[in-house]
């Protein structure tokens, strides 16, 4: 084994016995990047006056089950919402604070 693949080993810190759920945390966390992303376009084109009403609905009515699905996935592995934003560091955070329990 090389220094260089040694020092790498040293970095990746991964325990087989988290690595389930810390690939779905890494999953999840993407996912919700893509819905607070998709949620955004979604107000800025009823903002902007460009959906019908019927399309704000379905738009409407398709975020709300996919934060629910978001909240039964986390629940399924042991997570909340907020342990899927990850600390950028002098950046912030990844994810914009959403719902009551954020901060």
């Amino acid at each position: 084994m090389s220094a260089s693949s040694g020092a790498a080993a040293q970095r990746l810190r991964t325990d087989p016995d988290t690595v389930e759920r810390d690939l779905a945390k890494l999953v999840l966390t993407v996912v919700e990047l893509l819905r607070q992303l998709m949620e955004r376009q979604a107000l800025h084109r009823v903002d902007k006056g460009d959906l019908t009403e019927e399309q704000e609905e379905r738009i409407g009515m398709t975020l709300m089950i996919l934060q629910r699905r978001m909240d039964e996935m986390c629940a399924r592995h042991g997570l909340r919402m907020e342990d899927l934003n990850l600390d950028l560091g002098p950046l912030g955070t990844l994810l914009s604070p959403t719902g009551p329990t954020s901060g």
